[in-house]
């Protein structure tokens, strides 16, 4: 998501207002394999699919790629990030991944494992066999083994920056809630993360023998196979132990089982991947890996700039990311390189923070939140989002592609009832901090809206301007930041770490107020009994109907409570030239996947 958190994708231009906090995601089948009828659709509003897959891929050159953000953390095991998950592909394998077929983008396929994890006839034992012949790129270069995986799956835990997807999870891992309970007591240090890691047990993870490793479950998970594509659970060699997990000095000592390595890295300014020797193609069904070498400038400040350079044919900007903004839209529209598709996601909503102590605490209480909520005009933020072509209205918690969504709207516009509600709970001259990035128009032009219309019922909203790379590592991730009162309102975006059954993926990380930031992505710190409650019986539920209907519950009372304000499920508008190919959107990346493209043999950068 990125998101990211799960990741995110830093706020751009045209929809894409915010970044995804996780964006991981599978097949529904439970399977771990290719399920079609069980993936969701991927249309939603407007749609425009290019993907110039034509002619003969070709190998070699240098995919040069313009971008304005960097990832949370260089760390397969810990990033939680759109980008994130990007920027580890190239050079990390999981145990499964993404499909890069147009139409089959959910499916979760094999990538080191041999197969479709083996389910034992209760559910409550989850078998996978690694393949031979995959290496880390150590000197000399050894194979990764279950050790590795069990290793990555304790580190997600660790107490210096956990994994913020661990809710979705650590209740279905035997002993994972103790492991990382014990873990979160120790000293944040490399030799004391270390020592945890590697002396500890974790009876729910098991390395069987050298190629097996053997998930034991607190119950029956249909999701939880599909759930095996995060990156979280990719394998974590040994000699990672000598750093701290997703510290700048890890970022620098990266290890490689894929078809690149990390060859340069400047936090904020640039990464460089270039060909890893030890990867053998024959054990890699997800990455072709066609170019030699993958840069990313992380300098842009212009994205209009970016695709200027794009629309020239400039071998240094053969991709932009997030370059497309809405005043670019109606001249590329006849233009075959426009690409435009659903990221089946909330992206962006605007977050409360419910313990800020800003206004006698006023956003604490629910007929503040509810006020509020009816004082923002919806229409509004979809205008400067790109218009509606772009962006299907969300009004509740669950896009329409996630099963157990519920279609409610408990919030129409109404400046007048926002008004005398905010009478009635004694809160009225509010003012309000609206933590916003100013590298991106779209993010200013959503604060503006915010601050006009929750202006016309005399709440006064300023702006609290934050650098992308501080936004989420230093406000949105650190409840010390909202305790403090340094921001009352903000927007993230969020996409499902999975797909199809994936409500948990939700409300898990967003809602349930009994875990907080960096463990979540509840950055509002928003708790709730009867949510939380509804969100326990809804991942107990016996069966797949019982559960969506218990998710759909739990939307409803999520929005009664005003826990947050969503906008829109919106589509991301992409663009390449003419002369490069295979550029397949992928959900879980909210972009292509590098390691599948392939460029004309005359404009391969260099």
């Amino acid at each position: 998501m990125q998101t990211r958190t799960r990741g995110v994708t830093a706020v751009a231009g045209l929809a894409v207002m915010a970044t995804i906090a996780t964006a991981c995601g599978g097949s529904s089948s439970g399977g771990g394999g290719t399920n079609n009828e069980s993936s969701p659709p991927q249309t939603s509003g407007f749609q425009k699919i290019s993907n110039n897959d034509t002619g003969t891929p070709a190998k070699g050159g240098t995919l040069n790629i313009l971008s304005s953000t960097d990832t949370d953390y260089l760390d397969p095991n810990v990033t939680y990030y759109s980008y994130g998950y990007e920027m580890v592909h190239p050079w990390s394998r999981g145990l499964y991944a993404y499909q890069n077929e147009e139409g089959h983008q959910f499916d979760v396929i094999p990538d080191i494992a041999t197969a479709a994890p083996d389910v034992s006839a209760d559910g409550k034992t989850v078998t996978v066999t690694l393949r031979d012949g995959v290496f880390w790129n150590t000197s000399p270069k050894r194979a990764v083994t279950a050790d590795d995986v069990v290793r990555g799956i304790k580190t997600a835990c660790n107490p210096a920056q956990p994994f913020g997807g661990l809710p979705d999870f650590d209740f279905l891992i035997q002993g994972y809630q103790n492991f990382c309970k014990g873990f979160a007591k120790v000293d944040p240090t490399a030799k004391a993360i270390a020592d945890y890691t590697e002396n500890t047990d974790l009876p729910g993870v098991v390395a069987q023998d050298p190629t097996t490793v053997v998930f034991h479950l607190t119950q029956a998970a249909s999701f939880f196979p599909s759930m095996l594509a995060l990156p979280t659970f990719s394998p974590r060699p040994k000699e990672m132990d000598a750093y701290v997990p997703a510290s700048t000095q890890a970022a620098q000592h990266t290890i490689a089982d894929g078809p690149y390595q990390v060859q340069s890295y400047q936090p904020t300014k640039s990464i460089v991947f270039v060909r890893n020797p030890v990867w053998d193609a024959s054990t890699d069904n997800v990455r072709k890996a066609y170019v030699d070498k993958i840069t990313i400038n992380m300098t842009i400040t212009d994205r209009s700039v970016g695709l200027k350079q794009q629309l020239a044919g400039t071998p240094t900007a053969d991709l932009c990311e997030l370059c497309v903004g809405a005043t670019d839209l109606p001249s590329l529209l006849s233009d075959p390189g426009l690409s435009v598709q659903s990221e089946v996601a909330s992206n962006p909503y605007i977050i409360f923070n419910t313990q800020s102590p800003n206004n006698s605490g006023a956003l604490n209480k629910v007929e503040v939140r509810q006020a509020l909520s009816y004082a923002l005009n919806r229409d509004h933020l979809l205008q400067v989002a790109g218009g509606t072509r772009l962006n299907v209205a969300l009004t509740h918690v669950l896009p329409a592609q996630i099963h157990g969504s519920k279609d409610i709207n408990l919030y129409p516009n109404n400046p007048t009832k926002a008004k005398q509600m905010l009478s009635d709970a004694g809160a009225t001259g509010l003012k309000l901090k609206f933590l916003y990035r100013p590298s991106s128009e779209s993010s200013k032009k959503m604060f503006q809206v915010v601050q006009q219309d929750l202006g016309q019922i005399g709440v006064k909203v300023s702006g609290v301007p934050a650098q992308d790379a501080d936004f989420y590592t230093k406000y949105l991730q650190r409840p010390d930041s909202a305790k403090a009162g340094q921001w009352d309102l903000s927007l993230a975006g969020w996409g499902p770490d999975w797909y199809g059954d994936a409500a948990l993926s939700f409300f898990g990380p967003l809602f349930d107020g009994r875990i907080l930031p960096p463990a979540s992505s509840d950055f509002g710190l928003f708790n709730d009994d009867t949510v939380n409650a509804c969100i326990d019986k809804a991942k107990n539920a016996k069966t797949t109907d019982e559960a969506n209907t218990a998710w759909g519950e739990c939307d409803e009372d999520v929005m009664k409570a005003a826990a947050f304000f969503p906008i829109t499920n919106p589509n991301t508008p992409l663009y390449h030239p003419p002369f490069v190919h295979h550029t397949v959107f992928m959900p879980v990346y909210q972009d292509y996947d590098w390691t599948n493209i392939w460029l004309d043999p005359d404009k391969n950068g260099g």
